[in-house]
């Protein structure tokens, strides 16, 4: 560790998290993490007061204003966005979906976009439903099988004139890998092309900063870094600014509020403040500054801690004659996708479950990586996902649980 670098405080760490007490060892964080207790108590102190809807001149309405007002700011410095440029939403798959119809309005008959195959199916199918409703091509950016790694030197190749759209993640939440984002931007804004980026996975593991990876608009989800059900869209105020919605004749046509459709649940806005501020305080007083900045060192915090557990855990499986993991990305995010021989994924789940380890099995909604690794006809794959709350003890068991698999 270098001179400066923030560390975690493991034991501190864990001790905000009261699911932790069920004893059980908790992997499934691909699919949703654990809460800390300041997340449950600012969503229960919302609660206890009045809120109405906002647009009032009295106290619960100004309250809600204040919730939704905290919430885009924490947003924004999780994301190096601006406020005024965060839409709120319940997840990323509606919001993309309402992105992708405010944007489709401006496609025409001929245009293209890029999507890639590395993509949870948020950042594909709204995508390709939109373009199939106005006559637009879908180009595809595909997964090298054998790493898992997303070229970016092939979108030299797919993109035109007519590209009006690249939808691409900063990190996948199947396989771990993370694509030179920043490269695959470059190359889509020189051929005049918006740049859609899904850090839903790779917020909860990295320092996250929109306009280094090139981003015009970028998604991440609160329950991914042990917040609530709550999602956001980030970018430039003035882009958003250019595109109009399917929206209540009622509903405001400010900018982000445009964005956001129906009534809003303004305590868990309270939950998202809260699990920005726990990221930032990961370390406690070792690390200063700004909110922005302390969420910047803790996460890079983070990735270090996450980092050296997983490197552990990936060897270790990847030495098992029996056990196949997904792709071999050279810098991934803590998660693996694997299969065993000779069993279905769900019973690999199921052994593991019995032996006090929580894992998904399935496509992860990865279906399009899936398919194209071959692993949607087997059943998909059991995938693990590391936190900052895990433990090393906590590895070394789910190795020893996975060594023992057999059969039946």
């Amino acid at each position: 560790m270098g001179a400066g670098e923030a560390r975690l405080d493991i034991a501190r760490v864990r001790g905000q998290f009261p699911g932790l007490s069920d004893g059980l060892v908790h992997a499934e964080s691909p699919m949703g993490t654990l809460v800390p207790e300041n997340v449950v108590h600012a969503i229960t102190q919302a609660l206890r007061v009045p809120v109405s809807p906002r647009g009032g001149v009295f106290p619960a309405s100004a309250r809600a204003e204040g919730l939704v007002a905290g919430a885009r700011a924490a947003v924004a410095d999780l994301t190096g966005g601006v406020p005024a440029g965060v839409v709120l939403g319940a997840s990323a798959t509606a919001l993309t979906y309402t992105m992708a119809g405010a944007l489709a309005r401006t496609w025409r008959p001929g245009d293209e976009i890029v999507l890639s195959r590395l993509d949870h199916d948020a950042n594909i199918r709204p995508w390709v439903q939109a373009a199939e409703r106005r006559g637009v091509h879908v180009r595809w950016a595909e997964v090298d099988i054998e790493t898992g790694e997303l070229p970016a030197w092939q979108y030299d190749e797919l993109l035109t004139s007519r590209t009006r759209l690249v939808a691409v993640t900063a990190a996948s939440s199947a396989i771990g890998t993370r694509p030179d984002v920043a490269a695959i931007a470059a190359r889509a804004h020189g051929a005049g092309a918006l740049v859609f980026v899904d850090a839903v996975h790779a917020a909860a593991h990295h320092p996250v900063d929109r306009l280094a990876l090139g981003a015009d608009l970028l998604t991440v989800s609160a329950y991914k870094w042990c917040g609530p059900q709550v999602a956001a869209v980030v970018a430039d105020p003035e882009l958003l600014a250019g595109y109009r919605p399917d929206k209540l004749l009622p509903a405001s046509d400010r900018v982000p509020d445009r964005f956001e459709v129906g009534a809003q649940p303004f305590p868990l806005y309270a939950g998202v403040t809260a699990a920005v501020d726990h990221l930032a305080g990961l370390c406690g007083e070792e690390v200063t500054g700004t909110r922005r900045e302390r969420v910047r060192r803790s996460m890079t915090a983070v990735a270090a801690y996450e980092g050296r557990l997983f490197d552990w855990l990936d060897q270790a499986l990847r030495a098992m004659r029996n056990v196949h993991v997904l792709g071999a990305a050279a810098d991934p995010t803590p998660v693996l996708s694997f299969t065993v021989d000779g069993m279905r994924p769900r019973q690999v789940t199921a052994d593991l479950a019995r032996r006090g380890i929580c894992a998904w099995d399935g496509d992860h909604y990865a279906r399009e990586l899936f398919d194209a690794m071959g692993a949607t006809e087997a059943g998909g794959a059991v995938g693990i996902g590391l936190m900052h709350y895990n433990t090393a003890e906590e590895v070394g068991y789910i190795i020893d649980a996975v060594a023992a698999l057999r059969p039946r």
